[in-house]
């Protein structure tokens, strides 16, 4: 009778890791709301500071409540503060991005994120790309190639109205390329310490690397209440929380599995924005979307290997 139970468990740990994981989608995906309701008056770098400070609190209260250690050896705090320059990077790439173009531009390409790991890792970790990542790589760029309308058209950012769809386009993919550098950068360091502890310092070291831009803009606009709830909201749910609880689902489920519904955090923004901002996306931008989603699920399905060569890539 014990076999069973023992096969039965780590279902039901699947089957919580695909709950937690979808909560956390849930997270993410309010994400390009809050950033559009809080810019304007909120700046780009504003909502980023705000956001990783506000996360930062979050997480190491979450620490402190569940007394889990918060001290970094001061040995560390060199490669702490490179990991938040790359996130502080990604974040403001991925917030300014939804100043210039649609939600369903900046979230579709920042989660190629998978595809510049995959070429990263192959250049610096030695990972051998499949040729499923290959194939997935193609398609990727085709989707984004249907994105862009096939014509890079600058005539756009000539207008008041300030939507520039190339300038946004290449802030998310920008955000996608940061995104994957921190991914890659973290990868042994999230082993090595706790979940809170990780996260306060890297959001920490983040958000003082916006300080000093952010604190010239504090006294240059109001503060409307609900672009200040939409700010806070960004900084307790979809970093705070969202982050969390993606983690808390790859420790209960496949981590292959849990990346791939991650990637719905594009379908649900898309949705999200359609039904509070009127972000009706094109017949066309859907098309790219799904190509390029198709291409992002291609590649997580077929890491790359190590090359076997005896070598042990550098972290």
């Amino acid at each position: 009778m014990a076999r069973p139970s023992q096969t039965h468990a780590p279902a039901q740990e699947q089957r919580a890791g695909i709950l937690v994981a979808l909560a956390a989608v849930g997270c993410f995906s309010l994400a390009p709301v809050f950033v559009l309701v809080a810019n304007p008056p909120f700046s780009a770098l504003e909502i980023a500071f705000w956001r990783l400070a506000i996360g930062a609190a979050f997480v190491g209260t979450l620490g402190l409540l569940t007394r889990t250690s918060l001290r970094l050896p001061r040995r560390e705090w060199g490669k702490f503060i490179l990991y938040g320059l790359t996130l502080a990077i990604h974040l403001s790439s991925y917030v300014a991005a939804l100043s210039f173009t649609s939600i369903a531009h900046t979230v579709a390409l920042t989660y190629t994120s998978p595809i510049f790991i995959a070429l990263l890792a192959a250049i610096f970790l030695r990972e051998r790309p499949t040729r499923g990542t290959l194939v997935g790589l193609v398609i990727a760029v085709a989707g984004i190639a249907i994105l862009s309308g096939f014509q890079l058209d600058y005539r756009a950012c000539t207008t008041a109205s300030g939507h520039c769809s190339i300038v946004g386009d290449g802030l998310a993919l920008c955000a996608g390329l940061f995104s994957a550098i921190y991914s890659l950068a973290g990868r042994v360091e999230r082993e090595r310490h706790p979940l809170f502890a990780y996260t306060f310092y890297v959001y920490g070291f983040a958000a003082l690397w916006l300080l000093p831009i952010a604190a010239t803009l504090f006294m240059r606009h109001s503060y409307p209440l609900p672009a200040v709830g939409a700010v806070v909201a960004l900084g307790i749910v979809p970093l705070g929380m969202g982050h969390t609880l993606y983690n808390a689902a790859l420790r209960r489920a496949n981590p292959t599995l849990v990346n791939l519904i991650a990637t719905q955090e594009i379908t649900g923004g898309i949705l999200l924005g359609a039904l509070f901002l009127h972000q009706i996306p094109t017949a066309l931008s859907l098309a790219g979307v799904a190509v390029t989603l198709v291409g992002i699920v291609i590649v997580m399905l077929h890491p790359a290997r190590a090359v076997p060569d005896g070598s042990t890539p550098p972290a």
